[in-house]
């Protein structure tokens, strides 16, 4: 079995590994720490977390843990992954791993010299429209890929998020922290991997008591296959509104024989064939695996179909290379 101890609870995605883990009768959690007062309270009581270790170096020493996860805020992750793999351990983080390409390659590098396995929580892999978009492509049935279309816009929730997301140095950028999920996908569910970053910016508009928060992203890539793609991930959902609304992690996808139309948040996915006169409605696949089953499965020499490290680091890396030509650009 194997041994995790968590390491950083100031975003609460990480929950999400504590509970999958608690779940999954392959690893036991066995190690917490958290430096941050307000967010160890926080995990005491959500979970009942007991700290066990005063350190992140004493957690990286202790000879009986095998994966660390990471849930610190994001400007530290990247060299956390890095002492953790330095130290021998298997990691598997919170998106985004981290904030640089340069910390990017140092984690590929380590992984690739000791053979250890990377892992990030990408959970929209194996969502239930995402996998029914992924058969009805795979299958032909939209042709050849032209056009994709997604938004990943979120509420901002001022107030409500953790306050380091507006420190300088902790966030690393909206593109880097809510497109990773849409890129990612494109290549899952296409088989392409981005070619050209056409263009890319954010800017602040809706985060008015941090004007130097840049809250909203756009981009405009092009695909191996010559397809084009355009998004938006802003923090722009009305904070009522929350989560709920329905076109949460929304995409279309265009191809020669027709488009599909699916979200997160939607029962199914609505499919468009030139030929007929009405949607056709593809039911949703449970999902059998996780990202956590895929990381597992990667640890022990198996090959997974959901997802591996180096599908991560790809990932990882276009998204950096979009937030970068954001950062740069004029306007």
């Amino acid at each position: 079995m194997f041994r995790l101890g968590i390491a950083g609870f100031r975003h609460g995605h990480i929950y999400s590994l504590y509970d999958t883990a608690q779940k999954n009768e392959r690893i036991e959690t066995v190690a917490f720490w958290e430096e941050n007062a307000e967010a160890a309270l926080g995990a005491e009581k959500s979970r009942n977390i007991v700290f066990t270790h005063n350190s992140y170096q004493d957690m990286l020493k202790d000879p009986d843990i095998d994966i660390i996860g990471i849930g610190n805020y994001y400007g530290a992750r990247g060299s956390m992954a890095i002492e953790a793999l330095k130290a021998g351990k298997h990691v598997i983080a919170d998106k985004p791993l981290c904030t640089s390409l340069e910390e990017l390659d140092e984690i590929k590098k380590i992984s690739e010299e000791k053979g250890l396995s990377v892992g990030l929580m990408l959970d929209l892999r194996h969502h239930k429209n995402v996998l029914a978009a992924k058969k009805v492509i795979a299958d032909g049935t939209l042709g050849e890929i032209h056009n994709i279309q997604f938004g990943g816009q979120h509420p901002l929730l001022y107030g409500e998020r953790p306050s380091w997301y507006f420190e300088k140095g902790k966030h690393g950028g909206v593109i880097n922290d809510i497109a990773i999920h849409g890129v990612d996908l494109i290549s899952y569910l296409t088989g392409y991997y981005v070619d050209k970053i056409i263009g890319a910016r954010t800017w602040n508009a809706y985060a008015t008591e941090e004007s130097d928060f840049k809250d909203c992203g756009q981009f405009m890539l092009s695909l191996s296959n010559g397809a084009g793609v355009i998004a938006d991930i802003s923090y722009s959902v009305p904070n009522s509104i929350g989560f709920n609304i329905p076109y949460y992690w929304e995409f279309k996808i265009w191809g020669s024989h027709g488009m599909l139309a699916f979200s997160a948040n939607a029962d199914g996915v609505k499919l468009y064939l030139d030929g007929e006169k009405e949607v056709l409605n593809i039911p949703a696949i449970e999902p059998k695996d996780n990202y956590l089953d895929a990381f597992l499965d990667e640890i022990e020499g198996k090959k997974s179909s959901l997802i591996s490290s180096e599908e991560i680091f790809n990932s990882s890396k276009t998204t950096l290379l979009i937030q970068k030509c954001a950062d740069e650009s004029i306007g």
